[in-house]
């Protein structure tokens, strides 16, 4: 089975088979061994055990399972990377939205410091 679409919702979500969209869920993504998706992802923990193709944003945690494949952008709270997954694409994880905003472009922002610098 293959779906196309866009996914909302307040519970949980598995998937195990072809998906094409969006997701946006106020609880867990599973993505299952065999799956294949191309997708971009909103949820709170996303486990990716089969092969996604689009960007992640999780409130909470990303855990990459031996079968995990992700070509795309990874941002959560916490992320677990079991050795065999692979990833291709740039990763945040472990900063607060604070701690984030001291950072542009790579380099820390310091705000709010005068003098001369001598």
């Amino acid at each position: 089975v293959a779906i196309e679409g866009k996914i909302e919702g307040d519970a949980d979500l598995r998937i195990a088979g072809k998906f094409k969209g969006d997701i946006q869920i106020k609880g867990d993504v599973n993505i299952e061994k065999g799956a294949h998706l191309s997708a971009k992802i909103h949820a709170v923990t996303v486990t990716i055990g089969g092969e996604l193709e689009g960007n992640v944003v999780a409130s909470a945690q990303v855990k990459m399972l031996e079968s995990g494949q992700l070509i795309g952008d990874l941002k959560a709270t916490t992320l677990t990377v079991a050795a065999g997954s692979g990833m291709r694409g740039h990763v945040e994880f472990g900063w607060s939205e604070s701690q984030a905003a001291k950072f542009v472009n790579g380099r820390v922002h310091e705000t709010g410091k005068t003098g001369t610098g001598q």
